[in-house]
This record gives structure tokens, sequence and C-alpha cells, in this order.
């Protein structure tokens, strides 16, 4: 008889090869999402937190990058900027940015264009093509308007980033609905095991398993899968209170204990599986109840009110929260947790899991499909299953995030709050708090408006490097006199005056003051220049932040990030 030599096993490409940490995070279908993705950079200033926070997306395998930046390269680029050498000097930094960002990775397309980014935005189509937008400080106050009005009316993210001495700052401005499906919640509060509703295929295999459970082997005994010995003790449990699971914290410790007694303590091969079951007591039988991120998805009128427009993510919901009116839970995700059993016996029950969770799904496939022939889509336009299996899987854990548009605040102004004037009213009285270096910030960037010096076009009241302590206290006292207003107009959202002598009132706005000129101080002796290791950190943040958005996996900052280089602290605010 002849012999047939096996196919031969098939390796990972190279690709997976090259890219296999960052598989292990967003799998297949987040790296795909980062390598359709263009990415676009309006660069100014010293430039160097914009090309590090590049650097950071070319390495993982960005799809393509463009840099619009009208500078030339100067002798000053060279000592802070990585991705420039001598022979660049007097050149496109642009070009020489791009040139070697993409020797990081050959397999990023990367362009750059020389022209200012007012001029390009003379096409009104200009930013479609972009999946983001980074912009650097410096930057006008109407140019920054401009931009972050074109990209909230085409729902494209806009990214913010500052870098001036120790300190840093970047903003994101997401579309007004921006659901996140794979929010990777931590493993062991995503396990939903459906011990207190358990389905008829599930409760069979119990009374398989679990019959004569004390004339079983010690073997097979030390080895029965922990999810069926709690299954097996709470029937037990319910015979003797009235048909109930243990509800109380009391009631549970005394069903823990109940399973306790089960293990045999003589057992040489170990009683594993009874340890497992008696850990998994107080986080296994808790009542279902929607979490508050999906309530809110569930509440919103893009879920209740389905459109020819509506988006694939709010169809599927709209679907899913059908479900749940009927059922009153939500799609079964199908997965087990690791656990102490025979491999015939796991693979037995995981195989009853997830014939459950397919049955559901398809339950939920048929649903979708009922409403898309309501808002007439063709058979072209249809959602892909493996979208509608991954929200199944993950609707526990989905996040709905509201982005707002970027807070620009104008020179002669001190901007507005909003609905968060009161929470930044009482941070900003918080000591350890680093939401005073935030409002430093919007009254630097404030100062770059369009009143340009005719002689130097430099923004007339823009803070500038000086050389003498003279020109340092007035940039100083600019800077203050700036921020203070800003505080005022915040104070008034609040109703309180700035100026207002009440008890306890005076220390707080003395203590705030002190750290604001701290702040202040440091800020003017910066100017505008950038610390690489400050542009560097900042742009790994931000590029992490950016990833996010691009997957749509993990939760981004939603709002604003702050960074003290010299006390090393990281603030995080939704503003």
């Amino acid at each position: 008889m002849t012999e047939v030599t096996p196919p031969p096993l098939q390796g990972p490409t190279s690709k997976e090869k090259k890219y296999d940490r960052q598989l292990r995070l967003w799998a297949a279908n987040g790296q795909a999402a980062l390598e359709e993705a263009h990415v676009l950079l309006v660069n100014s200033g010293c430039g160097v937190v914009g090309i590090e926070t590049l650097k950071n997306l070319v390495l993982p395998g960005i799809g393509s990058f463009t840099i619009v930046d009208t500078h030339h390269v100067t002798e000053a680029d060279l000592g802070i900027n990585f991705f420039l050498d001598e022979d660049s000097l007097g050149q496109s930094r642009a070009e020489h940015c791009c040139r070697l960002l993409q020797e990081l990775n050959p397999d990023v397309n990367g362009h750059f264009i020389t022209e200012s980014i007012e001029t390009c935005m003379n096409n009104p189509d200009f930013f479609k093509s972009y999946t983001l937008v980074i912009f650097t400080f410096p930057i006008p106050q109407s140019t920054l308007q401009d931009i972050s009005r074109v990209c909230e009316e085409h729902h494209i993210p806009l990214f913010f980033v500052q870098s001036i001495g120790f300190y840093s700052h970047f903003s994101i401005a997401l579309p007004s609905a921006f659901p996140i499906v794979e929010t990777h919640p931590d493993p062991v509060s995503a396990v939903d095991l459906r011990l207190l509703d358990p389905w008829p295929e599930l409760v069979s295999l119990v009374k398989e398993t679990t019959n004569n459970l004390d004339s079983i082997p010690d073997y097979e005994h030390g080895h029965i899968p922990y999810v069926l010995l709690l299954l097996h003790y709470l029937e037990s449990w319910k015979q003797s209170h009235m048909g109930k699971p243990p509800q109380s914290y009391k009631e549970k410790l005394e069903f823990r204990e109940l399973v306790r007694s089960g293990a045999r303590i003589k057992n040489a091969g170990g009683e594993e599986n009874f340890e497992e079951a008696v850990g998994a007591v107080l986080k296994s039988l808790n009542p279902f109840s929607l979490s508050s991120g999906l309530k809110e998805v569930f509440e919103a009128d893009e879920c209740q009110h389905l459109t020819e427009e509506s988006a694939n993510f709010w169809i599927i919901a709209s679907a899913i929260a059908d479900f749940y009116e009927i059922h009153g839970c939500l799609p079964l995700p199908g997965s087990l947790p690791d656990m102490k059993a025979q491999s015939a016996d796991y693979i037995r029950l995981q195989n009853v899991y997830r014939t459950k969770a397919k049955q559901d799904l398809v339950e939920i496939v048929g649903d979708v499909r009922e409403k898309e022939r309501e808002l007439g889509r063709d058979d072209k336009s249809l959602i892909d299953e493996k979208e509608i299996e991954a929200f199944c899987k993950n609707a526990a854990w989905v996040k709905l995030i509201r982005g707002k548009p970027l807070q620009v605040v104008r020179y002669g102004n001190g901007g507005s709050w909003g609905d968060r004037a009161s929470f930044a009213g009482e941070e900003l009285l918080n000591p350890d708090s680093l939401l005073p270096l935030y409002v430093v910030f919007l009254a630097y960037t404030s100062l770059f408006n369009d009143d340009d010096d005719p002689e130097t076009g430099t923004p007339s009241k823009a803070i500038t490097k000086e050389d003498n302590d003279e020109g340092e206290m007035q940039q100083q006292e600019i800077l203050a006199t700036r921020t203070g207003t800003i505080l005022d107009e915040l104070w008034k959202e609040n109703g309180r005056e700035y100026n207002v002598e009440v008890e306890g009132w005076t220390n707080q706005r003395e203590e705030l003051e002190d750290r604001i000129l701290d702040i202040v101080k440091e800020m003017v002796r910066a100017g505008t220049s950038e610390m690489h290791n400050t542009s560097s950190f900042t742009g790994g943040m931000l590029a992490q932040e950016i990833i996010k958005v691009i997957t749509k996996q993990f939760i981004p900052v939603n709002s604003t990030c702050v960074w003290d280089g010299i006390r090393s602290r990281v603030g995080v605010y939704r503003l």
C-alpha cells in the first residue's frame, strides 16, 4: 500500500511574524483597520511631537500618512528632531521627515505637502480622504476652529497636541456618536456562565455528569468542571430555599461552604475543581443587569429610530435590544474560562455553550436582516455576519462615547465650559490636580491669534523665547493675565466671582494662583520650544489613543490628557 505524505504544516506568514505581539492585542481585524487608515499630520512649530506620534504609528504598520508642513530644516531642528540629518538643512522638513519615517517600515506609504494647511483647505474635499487628523501647536485660532468645524461635519476624529518644555497636552475630538464594541474588559469580570438561568441542554449535561456524585471514582470526581459543580449544588440549595438561589452576601457565603463540603479530603489526585468552584461563587452568582453603557446605547435615539443612513452599529444594537426585551438577557458570548477537567468533558461543556451562542446569533441575524429589508438595503450592502457575531460576543461591555468639539478659546474672551463648568471649578481647587496646567495651555494657545506683527509674522500677543529678564517678566504677565481671564469666565459659569471673599475661598485662590504662576514661568522659559524626551513620551501616549480610535478597540481618552514632566504625573479629564 502506497504511503501518503501529509501536507506540510502552514507556519505563520511574514506579516504575522513581524506584527506578532500587537496581533495578540487587537487581532487581525484591528491590524486590518490600521493598515487601511490614512493619517494626516498638520505639523507646525518645532514639530517634534507630531513626528514622534507618527513614528509610533509607522512601526505597528499604519497604512498611509501625510505630513503638511511649510517649514524648512534649521540647525535648531537637528538638535531635537531625530528624523532629520545634516543633509536636510535648508530643505523641506516635511519631505525629509517623511523619507526617514518610511525607513522604519517599508510597508507604510508616506506623503508630504509643503503648502500651508490654509491653502489645502481651499479644496472643500481635502479632509475627506483621511481617517483622522492630527495637528500640532502653534496654530492660529481661526485655523484651529476651521479644522475643528470641518472634521466635525465629516465625522473625522481630530487630535490636537502641544509640547512646551516639560509640559504637554493633547485633546481628542471624536464624532458625536463613537461606539466601541471590542472594549477588552477584564477577562475575569467578562465571563458569562448563566448559572442563574441555565438552558435545557446545560441542565441535562449537569444531571448526566453529577448523577450519583458521591459514588463517582476519585479521579473523575476531581475533574468535574466547576461550572457543572456549581449548577449541581445550586439545584440542591434551591430545594431547601423555596426554589430561590442564594441572594444576599450571607447566603452566598453559606452556599460557598456547601460547595466546599463536597470536596473529598483524601483524594490523591486533588480537588482543584472544587477550589475553583468555591472561588467562583461570589462573582458568578449575580443576577443579570444591563451595564450603564449598554443602557445608554439602547436608549439612544439612533437605536430607537433607525433610518436608511443608520450605521451598522445601530442596526445591530436595535436587534440586540429586541432580543433583550424578549428574553431578559443578552446573547450568550459562548466562551468559557480555563478550568480543571478532562479534555473530553471540557470540550463537551464548551460545545454546549457554543451551540447556545450560535442559536442566539441566528436569532439576532434574522432580526438584523428583517430590519435591513425594512430600511430598503440591497443584498450588496447587508451587514457581514462576522460583524454581528463580534457585537453579540461583546454586547455586555459595549461603550458609546459622545464626542465633543475641541475647546477653542479666542483672544479677548474666556471661552465656555458648558456642562463641565462645575466639575472644572471644583477640580481646579484640588491641590493635586493637573487641570490648572490645561487652563494655562488654553491661555497660551489663545495668544496665537490672527493679529500678526507685520514685520515678524508672529502673532502680536504670542509667547516667544526672550533672552533677558525684563522680556521674560513681560511675557509672564501676558500669559498670567490671559489665564486669569479664562478663570474669571469659569467662575462666572459656576455662579462665583473669582474675587469674592468667602470663608476658605481666599486661601484656595492664593494656592491656585501660586500653582498657575509656577506653570506660567516654565512655559515662558521654554517659549515655543520642545524637549525631545517630553515630545517622545507624549507622542507615544497620543499614538496609543489614535490606535484605539482607528481599530475601535479599547476605550480611548475622552477629551483631554495633560502631562507634567516636572512631577512625572498624568491627568485625564472629560471636558
